[in-house]
């Protein structure tokens, strides 16, 4: 009979490993550090040629931006084979995405893990530039939208963005690429793994028309009881020249069924083997499906400009119990879009500059109904439906200029206006009888609201040959979203909130050393002000201060022609900076650690490439670390962290097939994808044991 390690081999095993990973990574930065004098005295060409669209709208060397950006490409999507978002962000320094049950998560982007109803305007999500969700109506979970698994490239910008992003675009921007006929492989990869995990994908490519089409379908059993999903995506490209325009259609959509488990409760219950796998709650559900498409098109002006113009739509909706409640009501949502990007750019001797205009009308609607009575303040019945008809209009302007053969200087701005014309389709007021003592839930009447907001940026970078340094001012704000203004409680009637914003200053240093290794080093310090928060009234008001500053490290190193490493690393800070107390009951939290928000966290990789015979294989191993970190705002509870080892393998068995494995948490480690302290309890989604996924790859050309 198999036996199973016990909790203290495995801590020993976890830890064995994680210092040999440790070893190795600082004897690999050391050697690249020696080879630095050896790439000077050589005179090797220290210039990265990533290019980054994600920052401009357009292909970009990234050598030139002064912000801190990570750019995964997509042969790094496919080997990654990922499950789920966290598999893959994680090799971005500053991002970390805690899984909920499921396809659920919530962002963590140079900031805390943020929760709430409009938590997850803090961040960008998009697909080629395009938000995933209309400003004002994000969702925490909403990154489930993208094809990523079938991406062309993942791009992320950390801290404020440049001004051709708007509201959201505070802590940073997570764009998902779609794939060309260029990046797509005629394929079908066919998985099956623990747990009742199946998957299949298809990607077909036409370059002599310019289309890529790229097909999943997956099917996930669940580790937890009753718990599961199904879920299915496309991406359809199209790239053509037509007269003097050049283009670029995409259309794409996804579509998820999910049972959900709900938290397991109870102080570190995660590490009993009789209750991880419990759901308390069994009958809880999400639905959401999601359609997008936009044309971009291109074309040269005279004197050198260009003008590109991106007409788009989205149309999105969800349902789900809210199970993390006690009453458990049902919410449904959805919205439709269109909008307009467009700009003119042009390089005129030592200045490259861009001017622009944006343009998102959006009609949403949300309900919320709850089946059966839970008490007096409540009740069964209609909490809200109301809809919201939003617009949002921008203009900017982003530069760059030369000064001289070191010293380059970037500025941007950009002004725009938010306007919700939101209408209640229920009652105004309490949706309780007269008897109850305190409504829960408040229905405003029909209002108007607009935000008028703005951002801007500007860098000095210097140029030393095999590296480039900059120091960049920035802000960047976010608007009240619709649910923070219309969906209130205890009586407020009206919400009396304005934008928040952040205000970074940020270093920066970025080169190789030597041919091979290549890396960047970024420091940060911001202040965000006018914080949307629930007072101890649950009523939705502003004014609160955060303060957030850390150190990101990543490196890619590729050591011969088989063996490389790489590390994303962040240390950072989190911490409320509000002078009274803003959250009443738990005391005074000012300088505390804001909750969910590790100190350091990151990803180290070891892999290579050989060819044993005649077949090719690549081999990567993973090490992924969480600090302890504190899980409610008065710091007197908290949750350890963990340590994670992944193993991924591609080996190419002829021409047509190949084969992958991915094993995840090999060492079998108890832990939280996610721990909270929430209505007196400690509250954990379980992260799952030991598990693996075996692929096969067939060719089809």
């Amino acid at each position: 009979m198999p036996t199973h390690p016990t909790t203290a081999q495995t801590a020993r095993i976890s830890t064995s490993l994680r210092s040999l990973l440790a070893i190795a990574v600082a004897q690999l930065a050391a050697t690249a550090v020696a080879a630095q004098d050896e790439a000077r005295a050589e005179g090797a060409d220290a210039s990265l040629e990533t290019v980054v669209v994600t920052a401009t709208r357009m292909p970009t060397d990234g050598s030139l931006l002064p912000l801190a950006w990570s750019a995964i490409d997509s042969e790094t999507v496919a080997f990654t084979s990922l499950q789920h978002s966290n598999q893959l962000l994680n090799r971005s320094a500053g991002a970390w995405i805690s899984r909920g049950n499921g396809q659920e998560s919530l962002i963590s982007l140079r900031s805390p893990v943020l929760t709430g109803a409009g938590s997850c305007g803090a961040f960008t999500t998009a697909a080629d530039g395009i938000p995933l969700r209309a400003p004002g109506f994000c969702n925490v979970n909403q990154l489930f939208d993208a094809n990523l698994a079938q991406a062309g490239g993942v791009e992320v910008i950390r801290g404020p963005a440049t001004a051709v992003y708007g509201s959201n675009a505070m802590h940073g921007v997570i764009n998902v690429l779609s794939a060309s006929a260029d990046t797509t492989t005629n394929a079908v990869r066919v998985e099956a793994g623990s747990r009742d995990f199946y998957r299949v994908l298809a990607g077909v490519a036409m370059p002599d028309t310019g289309t890529a089409i790229n097909v999943q379908v997956s099917r996930y059993g669940g580790y937890q009881d009753a718990s599961g999903y199904d879920q299915q995506k496309f991406t359809l490209r199209h790239d053509d020249t037509i007269g003097n325009w050049r283009m670029t259609a995409v259309l794409d959509g996804s579509n998820l069924n999910q049972e959900t488990a709900g938290y397991i409760q109870g102080d570190e219950v995660y590490k009993d083997d009789r209750i991880r796998t419990d759901n308390p709650n069994p009958e809880a559900y999400r639905d959401a499906w999601s359609v997008r498409g936009h044309v971009s098109a291109e074309r040269d002006l005279d004197n050198g400009m260009t003008l590109r113009l991106t007409p788009y739509f989205r149309n999105n909706e969800m349902e789900f119990l809210q199970h993390f409640v006690p009453w458990q009501p049902v919410e449904r949502n959805g919205h439709e879009s269109i909008g307009l990007q467009s700009s003119v750019s042009a390089s005129h001797g030592n200045l490259d500059w861009q001017v622009g205009g944006d343009l998102d009308y959006t009609q949403g609607w949300l309900e919320e109904i709850q089946a059966e009575p839970f008490s007096p303040n409540q009740p069964a019945g209609v909490h809200y439906d109301y809809e919201v008809d939003a617009l949002v209009v921008a203009a900017f302007a982003q530069g760059r200029w030369q000064l001289n053969e070191q010293w380059q200087l970037d500025t941007g701005i950009r002004l725009e206006q938010t306007e919700y014309r939101y209408d209640n389709l229920t009652g105004t007021g309490d949706a309780c009888e007269p008897t109850a003592s305190a409504c829960r839930f408040y229905r405003p009447a029909d209002r108007d609201d607009d935000f008028a907001d703005w951002t801007g940026n500007l860098a000095l970078t210097r140029d030393f040959g095999p590296a480039r340094a900059y120091v960049r001012l920035a802000r960047g704000f976010r608007a009240p979203q619709t649910s923070e203004l219309y969906r209130l409680q205890a009586g407020q009637q009206v919400a009396d909130i304005d934008s928040e914003t952040i205000d970074s200053l940020e270093l920066g240093l970025r080169g190789q050393l030597g041919q091979g290794f290549s890396y960047s080093v970024n420091a940060y310090w911001m202040d965000k002000t006018n914080v949307i928060f629930q007072d101890t009234e649950r009523q939705n008001v502003s004014g609160a201060e955060t303060e957030h500053k850390g150190v990101e490290l990543e490196f890619n190193w590729q050591i011969n022609t088989e063996w490389y490493a790489a590390l994303a690393a962040t240390a950072a800070r989190h911490r409320y900076a509000s002078d009274d107390n803003i959250l009443g009951a738990v005391g005074d939290i000012e300088g505390n650690d804001i909750d969910t928000a590790p100190r350091h966290f990151g990803s180290a990789r070891i892999g290579t490439d050989q060819v044993i015979g005649i077949h090719p294989i690549r081999a990567e191993l993973e090490w992924v670390w969480i600090d302890e970190y504190f899980v409610d705002p008065a710091n007197q509870h908290s949750y350890a962290g963990h340590d994670l080892l992944n193993l991924r393998i591609d080996w190419t068995i002829n021409a047509k097939l190949s084969a992958n494995l991915v094993a995840t948490n090999i060492t079998d480690e108890a832990y939280a994808e996610r721990a909270d302290f929430g209505f007196g309890n400690f509250r954990y989604f379980v992260g799952e044991p030991r598990s693996a996924v075996f692929g096969l790859t067939w060719q089809l050309d």
